[in-house]
């Protein structure tokens, strides 16, 4: 799990990696829960979880740099 915190430390390019890393991550998840090989279920809705927080906290940042 991902903490805010840590994720506003992050540039807008950083976060735009990260997210494109988890996708790839979450396709994976995706693809071993079809074949049954995934152990743990919830990692599908944490990959989710944590792509939403990075993009929030890119957003954020994108109307930042608008006002400024």
């Amino acid at each position: 799990m991902l903490k805010l915190d840590d994720l506003r430390n992050l540039s807008v390019d950083e976060l735009e990696e990260k997210a494109e890393k988890l996708r790839e991550e979450l396709m994976q998840y995706r693809f071993q829960a079809k074949t049954g090989k995934l152990e743990r279920r919830n990692v599908i809705s944490q990959t989710k979880k944590d792509i939403a927080r990075i993009l929030t906290v890119k957003n954020e940042k994108k109307k930042e740099e608008v006002k400024a």
